[in-house]
């Protein structure tokens, strides 16, 4: 599993579909009306010209009429599907009798039909058009014999092209219901993904901002109740310590504006500094050594790997890791941290010799530091392992699956200044 961040944004399916559809098709699926219209207009251009020539050979008027009521029957074929259907089939039946095969609503019948297939799933639908082809067959069997004379078969030959176009009809309207439902299909799909990436990168960015002010705040409470402690006996240290109080309050509003300038829409425009890595470990570091956290700090095995993405997961996990330690440990006189790579695995270790363990205390921060850095370690199949020392105080392990599980290059193998000195005696109580 990869960052929220590194999804493929959510399109609108409907931009694309529509794209996909072309000018006509767009706009007849807007109107639906208009296409309504235009299968009236369609039926009309089929069905009048016959009825007009029974007008005029035999002075028949009955095709006028059936034609007009066909076509008003079609003006209702989307919101009554079934009844029009039925509606156009029975009136083919005396039609077509009474004008001996010269007039007929079948070609309605076929939309009709067409709109059945197009609305109703698959069983109603056969039965539909088998009653309906039914139907328009047994007409033909009882218009009057005279009308066949001399081509005794035609009415065979008829029936098989009546059968042939009904069967056309509906594997069409078919065809378009299946197509239908794909696309609806697909639209639920685009919309659960985009509600998915946006509830993603919410909490993606509420994980950035827990780390950026729980980090932040705690280590400015412990530089201030520092500098209240040494305001008296050494106003040059304390001055340093409120120069680091100022220079935490600009950090962390530099990285507040970093994370909320991906809500903004000028955002893109603008330059916004880079996110922390594996070479702002160190200013972390002595970030937390100003507040007062004793540490020690070894490095084992190949440098970690440059994927940005990696280590910033490493950052925030020591970030929240330490701002857990300074919060909570009371007594502390030496924080243990490893960062060791074997193969293809990091292991991050951070463990304190405080007084008191954290689950007991209250939380005084969101209750959310611990869940989110096993949010961060599950992106690379890693785990979070915390709990109390045998021996007192809290520690810290976590391991992390290196992305791509490269062999890394160069060694970080070393070990950073310790700060454990027995004499230190101005470890802050807040953590």
């Amino acid at each position: 599993m990869r960052e929220t961040a590194d999804r493929t944004p959510a399109v609108s399916f409907t931009e694309l579909n529509a794209r996909r559809l072309g000018p006509f098709r767009r706009f007849f699926r807007k109107h639906p009306r208009a296409m309504d219209t235009v299968v009236i207009i369609v039926f009309v251009l089929f069905a009048f010209p016959g009825a007009l020539l029974l007008i005029i050979d035999s002075d028949n008027w009955v095709g006028l009429p059936g034609v007009v009521l066909a076509a008003a029957a079609l003006a209702f074929r989307r919101d009554r599907p079934l009844l029009v259907l039925a509606f156009v089939s029975v009136l083919d039946v005396p039609v077509s009798v009474l004008t001996e095969g010269g007039g007929s609503s079948g070609v309605a019948t076929m939309f009709a039909l067409y709109t059945v297939a197009a609305t109703y799933p698959l069983r109603p639908t056969l039965v539909a058009a088998v009653v309906a082809t039914v139907c328009s067959v047994s007409t033909l069997f009882l218009i009057p014999v005279s009308a066949f004379e001399g081509a005794p078969g035609v009415v065979w030959l008829l029936s098989g092209f009546i059968a042939m176009f009904m069967g056309i009809a509906t594997g069409v309207g078919i065809t378009v219901r299946r197509d239908r439902e794909h696309e609806s299909e697909l639209r639920e799909w685009a919309a659960r993904n985009a509600e998915l990436a946006s509830a993603g990168e919410r909490n993606r960015i509420a994980r950035e901002m827990h780390d950026v002010v729980a980090h932040s705040l705690t280590v400015m409470v412990a530089l201030s109740d520092g500098a209240a402690v040494v305001m008296k006996r050494d106003p040059d240290r304390a001055t340093a310590v409120l120069g680091e109080l100022s220079g935490t309050g600009r950090t962390a509003l530099a990285d507040m504006r970093r994370v909320l300038g991906v809500l903004r829409a000028e955002a893109a425009n603008e330059t916004l500094g880079p996110l922390p890595s594996s070479s702002s470990l160190a200013q972390l570091l002595d970030g937390f050594r100003a507040a007062g956290l004793p540490l020690r700090v070894t490095t084992s095995g190949p440098r970690l790997p440059d994927d940005p993405a990696f280590q910033l997961t490493v950052y925030r996990i020591l970030q929240e890791s330490l701002t857990n330690v300074l919060r909570y440990g009371k007594g502390v006189t030496l924080v243990d941290i490893s960062i060791a790579r074997t193969g293809d695995e990091v292991t991050l270790r951070v463990a304190d010799d405080g007084r008191g363990a954290m689950g007991p205390t209250v939380s005084l921060g969101s209750g959310q530091g611990i869940a989110g850095m096993r949010e961060r370690a599950a992106i690379y199949a890693g785990s979070v392992e915390c709990g109390p020392r045998p021996s007192g105080g809290w520690i810290a392990e976590v391991h992390l699956t290196v992305p791509g599980a490269d062999s890394g290059t160069g060694d970080q193998r070393g070990r950073e200044n310790d700060d454990h000195r027995p004499q230190r005696a101005h470890q802050g109580s807040a953590r």
